[in-house]
């Protein structure tokens, strides 16, 4: 069994570590949920273009005083930076799918070891559907998912072969959990960090896809800053 941790630490520590993937100047997108925090992490003095789908570019952070007319993909205020406009929708999804958005960050449901991904649930239920996922997955250049290591009944989020329906085939690049980070590339996974609290027994047992461990298998980055 894993630990449990607060849920806002749980947030936090996800989104400071996949902050520190970004280079510098480029164009990100990030999903609703735990990616939405990653802006509020970018180290000082890098500069990151920021993109919603919903039709805005060089997003910066919520204002003091909130504009119900500027409110980012995922429902959050937002602001423009110097430089930053907003736009169409279909501007925007030409962004994604004209191959200019950098990286996106989503929250997912079931990641899989081909690096297949389940962002959405069964049609019918009372919950959102992919939304602009299916376009942001296959336009951006690399893709981060994060997630929670396991379901709140405690079953493996990282599978053999995902069970619910697919937004997409073979398009995750880094998984990172708050207990865990994985790379995926040309099929394999591969464990790369994990979190002081837990041992690599535990991270196996909560973990149902195939993957090997780094050879040098490193300590989570960014606890240092949470």
């Amino acid at each position: 069994m894993l630990p449990e941790l607060d849920e806002k630490l749980v947030r936090e520590r996800i989104a400071k570590r996949i902050a520190m993937e970004f280079e510098e100047g480029e164009v990100v997108n990030l999903g609703i949920g735990i990616p939405t925090l990653v802006a509020d992490y970018i180290p000082e003095g890098k500069h990151i273009i920021f993109q919603a789908e919903n039709g805005a570019i060089g997003i910066g952070p919520p204002p003091a005083v909130p504009n119900y007319k500027c409110i980012g993909a995922g429902g959050r205020f937002i602001s423009l930076l110097p430089g930053g406009s907003f736009f169409s929708s279909d501007i925007s999804f030409g962004l994604i799918r004209g191959g200019h958005v950098d990286a996106t960050v989503l929250g997912t449901l079931e990641v899989d070891q081909r690096g297949d991904l389940a962002n959405w649930w069964i049609p019918g239920k009372s919950v959102p559907g992919m939304g602009g996922a299916m376009d942001l997955v296959v336009g951006a250049r690399r893709v981060y998912v994060a997630m929670t290591h396991v379901t709140k009944k405690g079953a493996p989020k990282i599978l053999k072969k995902c069970t619910l329906p697919l937004t997409a085939v073979g398009v995750v690049d880094m998984i990172v959990t708050e207990f865990a980070v994985f790379t995926i590339k040309d099929g394999k996974v591969t464990l790369i960090e994990i979190a002081p609290e837990v041992t690599p027994e535990q991270i196996r047992e909560n973990t149902e896809a195939d993957y090997e461990v780094a050879e040098e298998l490193g300590v989570y980055r960014g606890l240092e800053v949470v």
